[in-house]
């Protein structure tokens, strides 16, 4: 079946998700032309609006999110006429007919379950009795794909009773960023790079996913996961993969997929009586952002419990075991209203065995910086000479930069969900996460979160708009080392 013989179907289409990334990213593609005319979208809630209704929603969303010259009235009127709103109770199966009749023979179904994940089973039962699947309807979903290792066997299995794995297609969104393809380039179609990409030229690498938003009214579900399961489980540790994989035999699913759960597999078990050395967790206090007050984590809205000890920041020394990687440290640093928004991957590179220049400045010089966010591209720190007459030889650091959005001259970067969507229609599954990398991903997770139990782990305390617990600082300036700042 081509690209063009496709329904989309979006269970949870008035919720959070739905408004900020999906509705617009579908008008983005929209806007691109990159939507077949067949296509059509099914948005799915227990509300009690008709389409038109849903219509005047969405338009006042995108108007309120997207930027002003980037609305079209003739380009939103060609995707409202895609749109169909269809009230159905996810738990109720007999109301599940009104989707079989909006189906149509002969064309490709995707279920996008912008859901809970407790959620996935019952909606996919019900499209099964229904009548709504066939082997060719592919399922979408979002994280958390469980909690530890356990539940999202559960999920994966309760989904797979449904769904083939070849139809599961499982959102990681940070694989849809343009920055974490362009490491798969920029690693594997520069020889210069690639030639230098292991523990002999090496010395080590920083992952910092670093938020000044709070926990945004989501206490209750966020004192029951952290940072730790959260951010580290799935964002963190995709990108730590995509650093560390061996190069793929193509960029098929299988084979890229496949050198992941290599490196999650190889990530070794920290050493449980220094685990508070090697994982640190903290916990912001009230302090401000941006100029603005702001609370602490157990003053936010809806604490029920002014003692939890839950983490919202992680910073942990990650090692892994195998011939490339061997006795190269990876620091992952994560948390919540610290005191900038930045996600970027550092490489830093081994100093030379012998420094030759008068001021011995030729050390340290040598450093890979790949920015996700806030503004995405690559920058390499090297040594050239300094311009003087006075000094002899002196060196300086200079910064080669590439900027994504000035380089490419065009208005606009393109979204994670944009990419993510037009994989799914195309049906390739490269972008999107394998139930062996999740579990394996859990099982390190999971043997961490005893280690912090086990040894009865304290939380330090950080001030909101700082960088963290200060013994985050010392968990790598032990190493004479030091985290990355712009």
């Amino acid at each position: 079946m081509s690209e063009s013989n496709i329904d989309l179907v979006v269970f949870g289409g008035l919720g959070d998700l739905a408004g900020r990334k999906l509705l617009p990213a579908l008008y983005q593609i929209e806007r691109a032309g990159l939507f077949a005319e067949s296509i059509r979208v099914a948005i799915v809630a227990r509300e009690d609006i008709e389409t038109s209704g849903f219509l005047r929603y969405a338009e006042e969303r995108l108007k309120a999110s997207l930027p002003a010259e980037d609305w079209s009235d003739a380009v939103w009127a060609r995707l409202g006429r895609r749109c169909s709103y269809l009230k159905i109770d996810f738990s109720n199966q007999k109301q599940f007919e009104v989707l079989s009749a909006w189906t149509l023979p002969s064309r490709v179904l995707i279920y996008y379950l912008a859901t809970p994940p407790s959620l996935f089973g019952a909606i996919s039962q019900h499209l099964q009795a229904a009548g709504c699947l066939d082997d060719n309807a592919r399922i979408v979903l979002e994280k958390p794909i469980g909690h530890d290792l356990a539940s999202s066997q559960a999920v994966n299995d309760t989904v797979g009773r449904y769904f083939s794995e070849r139809n599961i297609y499982r959102i990681d969104h940070y694989l849809g960023k343009e920055t974490v393809q362009n490491l798969l380039a920029l690693r594997f179609a520069n020889r210069l790079i690639n030639s230098q990409w292991d523990n002999t030229c090496i010395d080590h690498v920083q992952i910092t996913v670093a938020e000044t938003i709070g926990i945004e009214g989501r206490w209750g579900y966020y004192d029951q996961v952290g940072q730790l399961r959260d951010m580290i489980q799935n964002h963190l540790l995709q990108l730590l993969c995509m650093v560390a994989m061996e190069p793929p035999n193509s960029f098929a699913a299988d084979e890229i997929r496949a050198e992941k759960v290599k490196i999650l597999r190889a990530l070794s078990s920290s050493d449980r009586s220094k685990i508070e050395d090697q994982a640190i967790r903290g916990q912001y206090s009230a302090g401000w952002i941006e100029g603005e007050p702001v609370v602490g984590y157990t003053e936010e809205v809806g604490c029920s419990d002014a003692e939890s000890d839950t983490e919202t920041f992680v910073a942990i020394k990650a090692h892994i075991d195998n011939w490339r990687w061997s006795g190269v440290p990876f620091y992952l640093r994560t948390g919540k209203r610290l005191g900038e928004k930045v996600t970027q991957v550092v490489i830093s590179y081994k100093n030379h065995p012998h420094a030759i220049f008068p001021d011995r400045k030729d050390t340290g010089m040598n450093r890979l910086v790949i920015r996700l966010q806030p503004n995405e591209g690559i920058q390499l720190e090297m040594a050239s000479k300094k311009q003087s007459l006075k000094d002899r030889l002196s060196l300086e650091k200079r910064t080669l930069n590439l900027d994504f959005f000035d380089a490419t001259g065009e208005s606009r970067i393109p979204d994670a969900y944009e990419r993510l969507l037009l994989e799914v229609f195309k049906g390739d599954q490269w972008l999107f996460v394998s139930r062996e990398e999740i579990e394996a991903s859990w099982i390190w997770c999971d043997r961490l979160i005893e280690a912090w139990h086990e040894q009865k782990v304290k939380v330090h305390g950080y001030s909101a708009g700082s960088s963290g617990p200060s013994k985050a600082e010392m968990l790598i300036e032990r190493d004479n080392r030091a985290w990355f700042e712009e």
